[in-house]
């Protein structure tokens, strides 16, 4: 049986929406929704949340210890190290990539991209290769053994803000690119701006508890 952990990035400081992780619908914080949505994954072993030491992230870091699920917090400049040893300190062999800004993530495209990766021979998988999901539903699926490579192999500031450019770009991986029957890709449902935030709030809203 192979280790799958999903991490997800969170911070406080986003330049073009502050705080928006913490951002509430219903009386939950759209990362305490996200994390929510991750149990119901059948194929995810355990949650990770990557977050800063900056001062900012104290909150986020109750909010994780307060939901008991794990923490790592690491350098504010470079996510790439963050994810490494957030993995290595878990023993993941494979990792699930989720950002903090898709709240409404789908756990059942999720575990068929996680099933997807594991039927084949990929290094990574991914649904953004060639979108066909509408952005919010965005998953990457990588081995513990490619982020260590590219951990070993890049110093260059896109690559350790991003974690897996050197993955997708370097050539020395072999890469899925998990596509719908449909092209959604035109929907927007991540949460980069208020105006974002003020849709997902209405989506949320309507269908929650679902």
């Amino acid at each position: 049986m192979n280790k799958i952990l999903a991490i997800v990035q969170a911070r406080m400081e986003s330049k073009r929406f502050p705080g928006k992780v913490l951002k509430a619908v219903k009386n939950k914080s759209l990362l305490e929704l996200l994390l929510n949505r991750l149990t119901i994954s059948k194929k995810i072993n355990q949650i990770i949340v990557v977050t800063t030491k900056h001062e900012s992230d104290n909150i986020i870091a109750k909010l994780v210890n307060n939901l008991g699920l794990n923490l790592y917090r690491g350098s504010t400049k470079n996510v790439l190290e963050s994810f490494y040893n957030a993995a290595s300190k878990y023993q993941a062999e494979i990792i699930v990539r989720i950002t903090g800004d898709c709240p409404i993530i789908d756990p059942n495209i999720i575990d068929n991209i996680i099933e997807y990766y594991l039927s084949n021979n990929y290094d990574y998988v991914s649904n953004t290769i060639n979108p066909t999901y509408p952005d919010g539903l965005d998953v990457e699926v990588f081995s513990f053994k490619a982020l260590r490579t590219a951990y070993n192999n890049t110093n260059l500031k896109h690559d350790t803000e991003h974690v897996t450019p050197y993955i997708k770009n370097s050539n020395k991986f072999l890469l899925g690119s998990f596509e719908n029957s449909n092209d959604y890709s035109g929907n927007r449902w991540t949460v980069d701006y208020e105006v974002d935030f003020i849709l997902i709030k209405q989506i949320i809203s309507y269908f929650y508890p679902r």
